[in-house]
């Protein structure tokens, strides 16, 4: 069968402009002639590096230093608008800005996934999240000035973003009250909803991130569900009351709302895609990043992170360039990924593999070491350089 010929003319809409969102953007513009369009949609008018916040919270980095205007990718010929996705039509492949609908060949929900406080009383009102810049920066104050107590990190559902994040924090936590020479009149401790510490990654590296907390002093509590927060006293689903000093969290996440009516979504709430070409049940459109669930044999869903939507919007961006030029689609998401597991003092270990082997996923910790720091350093600067 004779394959289809190029497709001239074509608009391509990208939903979003997080990692997967700029990286599908910036991919796709490099493979298409001009004469095809790529338009990108975001609610902020800045791109922010969230990989960084924790340096934010430590003070290595500044707002502005992670910071970038989205519309820097209109000088290679990106169209960006800035505006609210009041509504998606997968299968007329449109979408609503602030009312004005717009039309595409091909769509890319990239959407990401919301911060949900709310889901525990008192949570937003009396803890810090280190998820968002603000909430960064107003830890890194708080930890400059705590001089005794009990610092409580917690991961506040079993569902959120970043699997490492609630415990490079706490290691973070720990270098700046050791260089402060404070550490031994602070506790540290980790209470998270979930059974184990990066357990979508397997035992071996629960057990590897254990015995980082255990040699840094930090006490660690797995299964502790918090129903509620107020000021100085958390309270979890077994009746224990935990008292802190600072409270900081990784907060629960949910779909973002205009997904409910859209079609794309399962019972979960969250997009239900391929899981290697990303595609969804309506032609010409996929969807990448935290909007999406894929499920493991496990049982858990692949871990919401930055190198996963990195890694689809390479896939997704490739097989759109063959579909418009009428090519077979060349590119699978494989599920292999990595992370940096930043533990302060300018060491990280690194923890990478196959996320969809069966029955469990299979990851490999490398010890903590200052490769692994200049790595993520590096990894910054290319994304930040090289995207924007």
């Amino acid at each position: 069968m004779a394959r289809p010929g190029p497709r001239p003319g074509t608009t391509t809409l990208i939903l979003g402009g997080g990692i997967g969102g700029i990286v599908t953007a910036n991919r796709l513009r490099r493979r298409l002639g001009r004469e095809h369009r790529v338009i990108l949609v975001n609610r902020d008018a800045d791109f922010t590096l969230a990989a960084s916040y924790l340096w934010v919270m430590t003070g290595q980095r500044t707002r502005t230093q992670i910071t970038r205007p989205l519309r820097r990718l209109e000088r290679r010929g990106i169209e960006v608008l800035i505006g609210e996705v009041d509504g998606i039509d997968p299968g007329n492949r449109t979408a609503t800005v602030d009312g004005q609908t717009i039309d595409a060949d091909n769509l890319v929900v990239a959407l990401g996934a919301d911060y949900a406080s709310d889901q525990v009383e008192g949570l937003a009102a009396t803890g810090q999240t280190y998820a968002t810049l603000d909430g960064a920066e107003r830890l890194h104050d708080q930890l400059l000035a705590i001089e005794r107590g009990r610092v409580l990190i917690m991961t506040a559902a079993p569902l959120y973003k970043c699997p490492a994040a609630p415990y490079e924090a706490a290691l973070f936590a720990d270098a700046i009250l050791r260089r402060r020479g404070v550490r031994q009149d602070v506790e540290i401790a980790i209470h998270a909803a979930e059974p184990a510490p990066m357990g979508i990654a397997g035992p071996t590296i629960s057990e590897a991130v254990r015995q980082i907390l255990s040699q840094h002093e930090i006490d660690y509590q797995p299964a502790h569900q918090v129903t509620g927060v107020e000021p100085g006293r958390a309270s979890f689903a077994d009746g224990q009351e935990v008292l802190f000093d600072l409270l900081a969290y990784m907060p629960p996440i949910r779909p973002p709302a205009v997904l409910a009516g859209s079609g794309l979504v399962g019972d979960s709430g969250w997009i239900e895609a391929n899981r290697n070409m990303l595609t969804t049940a309506f032609d010409g459109v996929h969807a990448i990043g935290d909007n999406v669930s894929i499920p493991l044999t496990m049982g858990k869903p692949l871990p919401r992170a930055g190198v996963f939507a990195h890694a689809q919007g390479h896939a997704v961006a490739d097989n759109i360039a063959a579909r418009i030029r009428g090519d077979q689609p060349p590119a699978r998401f494989d599920g292999t990924g990595g992370c940096f597991i930043e533990i302060g003092s300018g060491r990280a270990g690194y923890g990478s593999g196959d996320f969809y082997a069966e029955p469990t996923p299979s990851v490999t910790i490398r010890k903590p070491a200052r490769r692994w720091h200049i790595g993520k350093l590096l990894l910054e600067q290319s994304i930040l350089r090289r995207w924007l």
